[in-house]
């Protein structure tokens, strides 16, 4: 990795990249290069000798533990994807859970007054605002166009400065998205990906910062609550995963459970949807309610990528298939 020093302001030359400036969403959360690197960094300053993991979840969580040595449990969720606590959290344990989708802010809610030693995975609930006293951590790039970047609320800070990151070598993907297709930059998307994994604690880099600054948050919100209702007027019937749309404030994907496998299908006809999560198949048994989520969950993209015309298409097309 390059390391490159503060120089002094550099006048002329070529015109750089030009991006709208504006305010992050979380300007005064702790800005870290990964989510699983907020997460080591919550673990290890609080000293935990033990987390509980829930078994929905995706492998890289592990990571960070594996890495500091500390012991993980997995435990279950209900149909509802609430955590099913049978087991007691000593003082220097605590539970993990995913506030999945971006649909269990109620659950959030009830956890952080019940439980003291509680972290909140808010990787697929980027708008879900954190509760005073609560460690909680978010990723960037599950919501937009940046290959990393992350957000971290704790209630005790590590002394540690940590080098800031440099995100130029990931973006490939981000470019030929938009010059080439999607699938042209699916490769690089994977290698960005990879890229990440077992890296130390960074700050977040300039450019993701940077990007994060010039989005227009709202507008995203908005357009993901809209079309995330489009979907749910149209496949609520069939949905047998109950969702509470007063829950529902700027949601990562709307998470369509049928007893039908259609993902590869959906593929098939370029629309792309991403299998929460493989590795759990690995951990779990056939009869295991975190399994059947895995085989048969379909995360519906509703992003602000897409108009209502969108929506409609993605609702003509899983209708013909169930």
């Amino acid at each position: 990795m390059r390391h490159y020093a503060r120089r002094v302001k550099a006048i002329g030359g070529y015109l750089e990249l030009q991006l709208p400036s504006g305010k992050e969403y979380y300007p005064d959360l702790i800005k870290l290069n990964t989510a699983r690197n907020a997460l080591e960094y919550i673990v290890k300053v609080n000293q935990y000798s033990l987390v509980y993991v829930p078994y929905y979840t995706c492998e890289v969580i592990l990571e960070p533990l594996k890495k500091l040595g500390v012991t993980f449990h997995f435990y279950t969720i209900d149909k509802n994807l609430d955590p099913i606590i049978d087991f007691k959290i000593a003082p220097t344990e605590c539970l993990l859970y995913t506030n999945y989708f971006g649909i269990k802010q109620t659950t959030v809610n009830r956890l952080s007054r019940s439980i003291k030693n509680l972290i909140i995975d808010n990787s697929q609930a980027f708008f879900a605002k954190p509760i005073r006293g609560i460690d909680t951590f978010y990723s960037c790039r599950k919501f937009f166009g940046v290959s990393d970047g992350a957000y971290l609320q704790t209630n005790i800070l590590l002394s540690t400065k940590f080098e800031r990151d440099v995100s130029v070598w990931r973006v490939s993907h981000l470019l030929k998205s938009i010059d080439l297709s999607v699938e042209e930059g699916y490769q690089d998307y994977l290698e960005s990906r990879a890229s990440l994994s077992n890296g130390a604690i960074k700050r977040m880099s300039k450019l993701t910062e940077r990007v994060l600054k010039g989005i227009d948050y709202e507008e995203c919100k908005s357009i993901r609550i809209r079309n995330f209702k489009i979907i749910h007027e149209g496949l609520g019937r069939y949905n047998t995963l109950f969702i509470n749309l007063e829950n529902i404030d700027g949601p990562m994907v709307y998470p369509f459970l049928i007893n039908k496998k259609i993902r590869k299908k959906l593929i098939d006809k370029r629309i792309y949807i991403a299998t929460y999560w493989p590795n759990v198949l690995k951990w779990t048994s056939e009869r295991m309610f975190e399994n059947y989520l895995t085989e048969h969950l379909v995360g519906i993209p509703i992003d602000h990528r897409y108009n209502e015309e969108d929506m409609e298409r993605i609702l003509n097309i899983v209708k013909q298939m169930i």
